[in-house]
């Protein structure tokens, strides 16, 4: 029933209750012996007591009845800031208005805790380095963080699991480590309740990176401590090998026993500078600072690169602007450069937009890669009197300005392709 109908059933009941008073008061009067003044007088009390009947129950029960509802309206937009009048009279309405205001009240510090509450979901979220998504019952994408998108890209709300790549993982009933898009993986799948419906959260986390930073750790404590001990050997050795070169020289042996003696001293000098250049090399993992970050014009750091060898054509990518430390970022193409120009063939970069980051490619026409899996690792290298520490110094400069180095086969031709992926301002 609306108000409108009820506020007519009330004023009707109290029009019943008073029209049979005013009738008998009127028949009185007119089948009375009265004066003429008398029955009209009587005519205009029984009309100005309708009157007064129909403002009463219009001020005394509707109006409040009408405060009430707006009241209620406004909560149930969420709009907590309405309140009732007349809400400490001592009347049964003045108390029923008090307690609605109390409970507006109330709810609306609830509401701002559960909007406050959401609102740190959001910031934690979108801050974690974890990719979160959340699925509705039907494996549609209902939410996904920062990271996500990053890993993803874009447009990625409404679209299902399979569609997305990411059915397999979403399958998975425990937590697990997996290998997944050339890197492992912490994956974790969970469930909650929305709207009476079934959600499901999966929880995806590279570990690649922190294994490979403890990993690096590892051999930079290693390098050190070799290099320590090395060094306390190396440069005596080459300072007694360099003596007693001398010492042979300007000695009367034989002739032939001399050059034999002369030469052995000569390797062993030079085979102590060659460590101690390769030593010194490594210590370079050890030494890397942090980078000092500003803001670099990508393209101007590429075409310096590539002025060290004419042999590398530039497809210019768009005008794109990054913090990065602009010598560690030159150092990280120039080595990706000398890589490519080792394997043989025309060697092409180029860069492109993605998303919120930016991807750099160097592309060689070389044989390829026969495997990746220690390209990374520290003192591995195919090439004769390589060092080593290339791809490990510029995959630890990339992931240190947030970033990532990927090595692979190209698809469309022999060779392969280095993408090196970094955030953009």
């Amino acid at each position: 029933m609306t108000l409108l109908g009820y506020e007519r059933r009330i004023i009707g009941t109290a029009l019943l209750a008073v029209i049979p008073l005013a009738a008998a008061a009127l028949l009185l009067a007119w089948t009375g012996d009265f004066p003429e003044i008398v029955f009209w007088t009587i005519v205009l009390l029984a009309a100005i007591s309708l009157i007064v009947v129909t403002w009463a129950m219009r001020e005394v029960i509707v109006y409040p009845l009408r405060t009430l509802v707006n009241v209620v309206s406004a909560m149930r937009e969420e709009d907590y800031t309405t309140r009732a009048r007349e809400a400490a009279d001592g009347t049964i309405f003045g108390d029923l208005m008090l307690e609605l205001n109390e409970l507006s009240a109330a709810m609306r510090q609830r509401h701002l805790a559960v909007l406050e509450a959401a609102a740190l979901v959001r910031a934690v979220m979108a801050e974690v380095d974890a990719a979160i998504f959340a699925f509705d019952a039907s494996s549609r994408l209902e939410l996904v963080n920062r990271a996500g998108e990053r890993l993803l890209g874009q447009s990625l709300l409404g679209r299902t699991a399979s569609e997305l790549g990411l059915d397999e993982l979403l399958a998975l009933e425990e937590a697990a480590t997996v290998e997944w898009r050339g890197a492992r993986w912490s994956v974790r799948v969970s469930t909650f309740r929305r709207e009476g419906e079934t959600h499901r959260l999966l929880v995806i986390a590279d570990i690649s990176r922190a294994l490979r930073q403890e990993e690096i750790r590892a051999w930079q404590r290693v390098v050190r401590v070799l290099g320590h001990e090395l060094n306390n050997s190396l440069a005596p050795i080459k300072s007694i090998a360099g003596s007693l070169e001398e010492a042979v020289e300007a000695s009367s042996l034989e002739p032939p026993l001399q050059a034999s003696l002369t030469r052995g001293l000569g390797v062993i000098s030079r085979r102590a500078d060659a460590l101690a250049r390769f030593l010194s090399g490594y210590s370079e993992l050890a030494r890397l600072p942090e980078p000092t970050l500003r803001d670099v014009d990508l393209g101007a750091v590429v075409r310096r690169a590539v002025m060290l060898d004419s042999r590398v054509v530039v497809e210019e990518g768009p005008r794109v602007r990054i913090e990065a430390d602009e010598d560690q970022l030159e150092q990280v193409i120039i080595n990706l450069l000398k890589n490519a120009l080792d394997a043989g063939g025309p060697v092409t970069v180029t860069w492109h937009l993605d998303g919120d980051a930016v991807e750099l490619a160097v592309r060689d026409e070389g044989p390829g890669l026969p495997a990746t899996a220690n390209l990374f690792v520290p003192f591995f290298t195919t090439k004769p009197g390589g060092s080593g520490i290339g791809l490990v110094l510029s995959r630890q400069i990339a992931e240190a300005h947030g970033g990532t180095l990927v090595l692979r086969n190209r698809d469309d031709r022999a060779g392969c392709e280095a993408t090196l992926r970094l955030p953009r301002t």
